[in-house]
């Protein structure tokens, strides 16, 4: 099998991907709205009255753990923290009441911190419980009672000031995102089914093997889209800019549903006719005159896949000559059977795949 796609230009294409996502503007808008608030808290944390301005450095970290790209994600996260604090600052409280802090005191509370957050009842602050119970007990000693005080207010004075920042600068809904997403994998699905009609008619084994990569990675590129959707449904709760704008992500739920079916399906004739054409165990023979036909139909549903509106003149053209395209392998497929008196596999398992793929693409518009 050739190289043509090594690792090493795959593992250089996610880098790059990796590093366009770092700079995308909610990204950005995330850095700055983390900066600003920060340094306010840094800047309000010495003010607070009592003990509790001896801890200043808490507050910045209270507000750099409630900022997330969502306005949800961060109330939910800071709520988190919040309860893990209280809960491990609760449990250093009886140690400290009980028999003070010690070799084997410390050990134990902390254990059981770890074993507290295991419950999954803390979510996103199930990691400050252990962590809390260990800085009262350490730093805070003979002072547990003045610690736990200004630990607490200072992250809850930190939390709320990430809060508020994330409410007054509200982030975009990140529906357009998910949206682009999904035309992303669309057109991912068809470029990917052209590889396929393409290496079919190459001679074997055929110069070009990246699609038979590509092909693992169609589900993960689905979860990725539907990740991408669940966080701009988020964006959009309690988001006034989101109201505005009365957007929804529904039409790309949908979408979404349909090229996952449409995944299957390619996959599944990826993995045929790769099985074919390396002659692995178990693979079925291809007969040559089913070549052109069957190349033709891969080529003529992948333009249906990648029209971008389904109900368009070109996607009615595209979905015309994709049937055509498909009553001829059909054609082929049965008079090679009748000649040859041999069932044509691969023939028949690509054009029941296609003709599903078809049926997918005509839907109700949303």
């Amino acid at each position: 099998m050739s190289e043509s796609n090594p690792p090493t230009v795959r593992r250089a294409a996610s880098i790059v991907r990796s590093l366009k996502g770092a700079v995308l503007p909610a990204r950005l808008l995330l850095v700055a709205k983390t900066a600003l608030a920060v340094g306010l808290a840094w800047m309000i944390a010495p003010h607070l009255p009592g003990v509790t301005d001896d801890y200043p450095y808490y507050a910045p970290l209270g507000a750099l753990v409630s900022m997330y790209p969502t306005l949800m994600s961060s109330l939910r996260s800071s709520l988190q923290t919040v309860l893990g604090l209280v809960t491990g600052i609760g449990l250093a409280a009886l140690v400290v009441v009980a028999v003070g802090p010690s070799w084997w005191s410390i050990p134990i509370v902390v254990g059981l911190g770890v074993l507290v957050s295991g419950t999954g009842w803390f979510g996103s602050g199930q990691e400050y419980i252990p962590i809390a119970a260990l800085f009262v007990l350490i730093i805070g000693g003979q002072n547990a009672d003045a610690y736990s005080l200004g630990y607490l207010t200072q992250m809850g004075l930190g939390v709320a000031i990430g809060l508020a920042v994330n409410i007054l600068i509200a982030p975009a809904p990140l529906t357009d995102h998910a949206t682009a997403r999904v035309d992303a994998c669309q057109q991912h699905l068809a470029a990917h089914l052209r590889d396929i009609g393409n290496a079919v008619s190459e001679s074997w084994p055929p110069a070009h093997d990246g699609w038979v990569h590509d092909a693992v990675s169609l589900a993960e590129t689905a979860r990725s889209v539907q990740r991408a959707l669940g966080e701009a449904d988020d964006s959009r709760r309690g988001n006034f800019r989101a109201w505005i704008g009365r957007s929804d992500s529904r039409e790309g739920h949908e979408r979404l549903d349909t090229l996952d079916k449409i995944t299957h399906h390619i996959r599944d004739i990826s993995d045929c006719l790769a099985d074919t054409i390396w002659e692995r165990p178990g693979g079925l023979t291809l007969d040559p005159a089913l070549v052109g036909p069957l190349a033709s139909a891969c080529h003529a549903v992948a333009d249906v896949i990648g029209q971008p509106q389904h109900f368009s003149p070109e996607a009615h053209r595209a979905r015309g000559d994709a049937a055509r395209a498909l009553r001829l392998l059909w054609e082929t497929v049965d008079k090679r059977t009748f000649d040859v008196r041999r069932v044509m596999g691969p023939g028949v398992l690509t054009a029941m795949h296609l003709r599903r793929i078809l049926m997918l693409t005509v839907r109700e518009p949303g």
